[in-house]
C-alpha cells in the first residue's frame, strides 16, 4: 500500500527510537475495529471492542471444547470420489485437491471424541474454507458415523454447521445427505441420547434444511446468518424487502427457530450444561 512506501532512502532510527510491535498479524472486523491476531486467539476469536465472532473452523472449536485440546478424530481419511464426473470451470476432483491443498483438510467436516468438561462427547465440525462447507456425500457419511459411534458407546452427539448447503458438484448425491444425516438423529433420540446443534455464520442451505434445525437444543452465536437461501435470493424470489436482522441468528430467536443464542466464550461451559440438563444428571462446575 501506499503509505508503506518509503520516499526518501537513507533514513535509520535508532534503538531506543524503535517502538515494540505486537506478535502476529493485526485483524480488522467488519465494524472496522482492529485487534492483534493473537489478542483475538485469547479472546476465543471474538474482537474485543465490538464483540464481533470471527469465523474460525474445526481446529479452533476443537481447542474451545475438548478439555486440553486432546480428542481422537473418527474416519480422517474419509474423501469424496467423482461418480458423477462432475465439471465446471475445474474437474471435481482437482477441486477437491486444490481445496486440500490449500486448506489442509480432507473435506468440509472433521468429526472428533474427547472429553468436554470431564465427560465424553462427540463433536461434528464443518470448515467453511473447504468449498464454502459444502456437503457432499463425505460429510453426509462422515456425520452419520459419528451418531453411530455415539448411539454405540451411548455418548451426547454435537454438529457445529458452517455451510453454504448442498455441494452442487455431486448433485443428487448431495441432496440424499439431507436424509440421512437426519434418520441418524433420530435414531439418537430414540435411543435418549442428547443432540446439540450449534449454527454459526454461516448456517445456509441443506444444513439447514436437516440436522442444523433437529437438534434437542438449537443454539447459536451472536450474529450468525442462519436461513436456507441467502437475503438476496429471498428478496429477488418474493420481490419484498426484507424485515432488519432478517435471518440474523438474534432474529430467529425471537421468532422461535432458536433456543438460545450462546456467546463463543462461554459456549463450552453452556453447551455441558444443556447435555446435564436434558440427561437429568448433576451439573458440572
Amino acid at each position: 500500500m501506499a503509505w508503506f512506501k518509503r520516499k526518501e532512502k537513507g533514513i535509520t532510527t535508532s534503538t531506543e527510537e524503535k517502538k515494540d510491535i505486537p506478535k502476529g498479524l493485526w485483524y480488522k472486523s467488519p465494524t472496522g475495529k482492529i485487534v492483534d491476531s493473537k489478542e483475538l486467539e485469547k479472546n476465543f476469536y471474538v474482537s474485543p471492542e465490538d464483540d464481533y465472532h470471527v469465523r474460525i473452523g474445526s481446529k479452533e472449536y476443537f481447542e474451545i471444547l475438548f478439555d486440553d485440546n486432546e480428542f481422537e478424530e473418527l474416519d480422517a481419511k474419509l474423501t469424496s470420489k467423482d461418480p458423477l464426473k462432475f465439471e465446471d470451470t475445474k474437474k471435481y476432483p482437482d477441486r477437491l485437491k486444490a481445496a486440500q491443498d490449500k486448506t489442509n483438510l480432507v473435506d468440509a467436516v472433521r468429526c472428533a471424541v474427547g472429553k468436554s468438561k470431564g465427560k465424553e462427547l462427540v463433536i461434528a465440525a464443518m470448515d467453511f474454507a473447504f468449498i464454502g462447507g459444502s456437503m457432499g456425500s463425505v460429510v453426509g457419511e462422515k456425520i452419520a458415523r459419528a451418531a453411530d459411534y455415539a448411539l454405540k458407546n451411548k455418548l451426547p452427539f454435537m454438529i457445529i454447521s458452517k455451510s453454504g448447503g448442498a455441494r452442487m458438484m455431486e448433485a443428487a448425491l448431495s441432496l440424499m445427505q439431507l436424509a440421512k444425516t437426519s434418520v441418524k438423529l433420530a435414531q439418537l433420540a430414540e435411543a435418549k441420547l442428547p443432540y446439540i446443534s450449534l449454527c454459526t455464520d454461516p448456517t445456509t442451505g441443506g444444513t439447514t434444511a436437516s440436522f442444523a434445525m433437529l437438534g434437542d437444543i438449537n443454539i447459536a452465536e451472536p450474529g450468525a446468518l442462519i436461513g436456507f437461501a441467502g437475503p438476496r435470493i429471498v428478496r429477488d424470489t418474493t420481490g419484498k424487502e426484507l424485515p432488519d436482522g432478517f435471518q440474523t441468528s438474534e432474529f430467529l430467536l425471537e421468532h422461535g427457530f432458536l433456543d438460545f443464542i450462546t456467546h463463543r466464550k462461554a459456549l463450552k461451559n453452556k453447551v455441558n450444561l444443556y447435555i446435564d440438563l436434558i440427561t437429568n444428571q448433576p451439573l458440572r462446575a
